[in-house]
């Protein structure tokens, strides 16, 4: 459903709400043991392979513990905000987090730039999202992009995540073994996931793993902490806005946004796709006041929200879960000292866990259509192998040189794209 004709000209692409806002009576009724589970569920997937990925990227970047917690409020108290106002006025599950594809782009850029830098190309990946979804332009973005092209770009960044299982394997196995064989173990049997997520396994079973080698900072454990946030000032570098502003948009808008989109309409709803994007522009503008990567639409944890009970009360699922997020965010630097205490090798393993299903997902769109799957080749040997020109990372040139070879070599796949 469109805005009415007499809305404002900057907001008619963006979609009213099909239903009447619930009254908390209402939201009372329709919550339930199945929901709450559900989100239960999904807050654990999100608190634990995701922050993984955080904290392996803002470790390797030099960031400080203040400035990690800063990073981890950041994601879950203004996503949550995000996630409770959309999910409660659209009577939709609308579970908001943050790009993980996004993170990981960053790694690299902080060995070259500054997190000042960084926090500057967050804003203008906002400003840049919020003008995508007020235009109505983004469903004609996402078309027009060669997604093999992106998602070889993305396959190469992910990969050295895969890689640090195998590592982790090689320099602790006492503790990546245990991790790495229960996560086949529930990914083998559906039943089994379903009762127990293959990362939440692994995750447990590493945390047992850590304290029987007695290799947990106990002191870090014992210390509660609410969180105290950091103010990030940005700093405008034109380098990084070239590295990393188009690559941060596309991951939210295509590849987190896309998955979360298809997840929610499999499950018979109607998610509003351009107001999504502007919930993310203003939710990423928020969250890098605190030194924290772009919102998103996430897609496991709404389809975690949706994998049952009745389809008219999954909004209440995505309300408790962005309780949750709250809740966390305001403790985030405890989670955050708790995981930090533990060996960089339980990180390595749940991170890469983590993101094992993506990593397949990003070699199956890069090269299972057959379209651009030369560019997409060079994008993915150019990401991997890490090497920057004029002060600007290698996932940008992945891209460039994907769509260039792609563009002189495939130039029939542009024609049926």
């Amino acid at each position: 459903m469109s805005i009415p004709a007499k809305a404002p000209a900057l907001f008619k692409y963006l979609e009213s709400p099909a239903a009447a806002v619930k009254t908390a009576a209402q939201i009372r009724a329709d919550f339930g043991s199945t929901y709450a589970a559900n989100a239960l569920i999904g807050f654990i997937f999100a608190a634990t392979g995701p922050v993984a990925v955080i904290l392996s990227v803002g470790t390797r970047g030099g960031l400080s513990s203040e400035e990690l917690a800063s990073w981890v409020f950041g994601v879950f108290f203004v996503n949550g905000l995000v996630s409770l106002l959309m999910s409660w006025r659209y009577t939709t599950p609308l579970a908001f987090g943050w790009t993980i594809p996004g993170t990981v782009l960053v790694g690299p850029a902080l060995q070259h730039l500054s997190f000042a830098e960084v926090i500057g190309a967050f804003y203008a990946t906002s400003a840049l999202i919020l003008v995508l979804g007020l235009s109505g332009w983004v469903k004609r973005v996402m078309a027009a992009l060669p997604m093999p092209i992106v998602m070889g770009m993305v396959a190469g960044v992910f990969l050295r995540f895969g890689l640090d299982i195998v590592r982790a394997l090689q320099s602790d196995v006492a503790i990546a073994a245990p991790m790495v064989a229960v996560f086949l173990l529930l990914s083998a049997k559906a039943d089994w996931g379903k009762r127990l997520p293959p990362v939440i396994g692994a995750l447990l079973v590493g945390a047992l793993a850590v304290a029987v080698s007695g290799r947990l900072d106990a002191a870090a454990v014992g210390q509660l902490a609410l969180a105290q946030p950091v103010i990030q000032a940005p700093a405008w570098s034109f380098a990084a806005m070239l590295e990393l502003v188009v690559p941060l948009a596309i991951t939210v808008l295509v590849v987190q946004n896309g998955q979360g989109v298809a997840v929610l309409k499999n499950a018979g709803h109607e998610p509003p796709v351009n107001m999504i994007a502007v919930a993310c522009g203003v939710g990423a503008a928020v969250s890098a006041v605190f030194g924290a990567v772009s919102t998103c639409l996430t897609g496991p944890t709404n389809g975690l929200l949706t994998s049952s009970g009745e389809r008219p009360r999954h909004y209440t699922g995505a309300l408790m879960f962005g309780v949750l997020a709250l809740l966390f965010g305001l403790m985030a630097p405890t989670f955050t000292g708790w995981m930090l205490a533990a060996p960089k090798e339980f990180i390595m393993v749940l991170g890469g866990l983590a993101m094992l299903r993506v990593l397949q997902g990003a070699f199956v769109a890069s090269f299972g259509a057959g379209q651009f799957s030369l560019g997409a080749l060079v994008s993915l040997l150019v990401t991997v192998a890490d090497i920057g020109l004029f002060n600007i990372g290698a996932a940008f040139w992945g891209l460039v040189a994907g769509f260039a070879v792609s563009w002189w070599m495939e130039r029939g796949d542009f024609r049926g794209h």
